[in-house]
């Protein structure tokens, strides 16, 4: 079995499916009682379970009414940095570095004189 860091978006996307899947069999739901506490329809709950085409609402609401929100509090931890302590740190990132060729436009090529 591959990591989380080796596997492919596909591969993630359908483990998490088959998480909900196996936590609403746990909780012996059938896919359209999911589907109907969850304000989706029994489609999408497939979809999601399937790793085919699922939408993150889809998601959130399968896993409120599995009682998993806590699993969406791992996607974006806090941060454990206050924003004042960063600013003692002195200089902040703005944005990304881009590429470290010269932004200056190359004249085009003269061709050769044969």
């Amino acid at each position: 079995m591959n990591t989380i860091n080796q596997s492919t978006a596909e591969e993630l996307i359908t483990r998490l499916g088959e998480d909900v899947k196996r936590l609403r069999l746990d909780q012996n739901i059938s896919q359209l009682e999911l589907a109907k506490q969850a304000g989706i329809s029994r489609k999408a709950l497939v979809n999601l379970e399937t790793g085919v085409g699922a939408t993150l609402n889809t998601l959130v609401r399968a896993l409120r009414v599995l009682g998993r929100e806590a699993w969406l509090a791992t996607l974006a931890p806090q941060v454990s940095v206050s924003p004042i302590d960063l600013m003692k740190l002195g200089h902040r990132r703005q944005r990304a570095s881009g590429d470290r060729t010269s932004t200056a436009p190359i004249a085009p090529r003269k061709p050769k004189a044969t």
